[in-house]
């Protein structure tokens, strides 16, 4: 009995090569977009000499979210302070203050001894928690 060959057979192996080169791209993207996360937050961490990871229950603990909106935070979607997002890329902290690790966490410390009129109260967080709140949100 001869063979027959049909459409479907002779599409398979591009098929296949094609599958195989859309999971090695996405395979390549996703690597790509974890070395750049990776990289964003060696540098925040060498840049404020805090802690990332222990952002989220320092955010919570002092109300944070109550005001800002805070990417990765849930539940953070406060509007009366400023959105936090893409603060790595910002020019200015709270309009007032140069974009700088030391600035960023005096403000988030003291902000009135840089701004006697702002909203944002004192919180009473200490240094080491408001460095690791500058490294999660110049990580982000």
């Amino acid at each position: 009995m001869d063979h027959v060959s049909s459409p479907h057979n002779s599409l398979r192996p591009a098929l296949l090569i094609a599958a195989c080169l859309v999971s090695l791209t996405a395979a390549l993207t996703l690597t790509d977009i974890y070395r750049q996360r990776s990289e964003r937050q060696a540098v925040a961490v060498a840049m404020t000499k805090g802690d990332p990871a222990r952002a989220p229950a320092i955010f919570r603990r002092y109300g944070c979210a109550g005001c800002h909106t805070i990417p990765g935070i849930e539940g953070a979607d406060g509007k009366v302070g400023g959105d936090l997002s893409g603060l790595r890329e910002r020019v200015y902290i709270a309009g007032v203050l140069n974009n700088s690790a030391d600035n960023l966490i005096g403000w988030i410390v003291a902000p009135q001894a840089h701004s006697p009129r702002t909203a944002m109260p004192a919180t009473g967080i200490s240094d080491q928690e408001a460095r690791d709140l500058a490294a999660y949100l110049y990580a982000r």
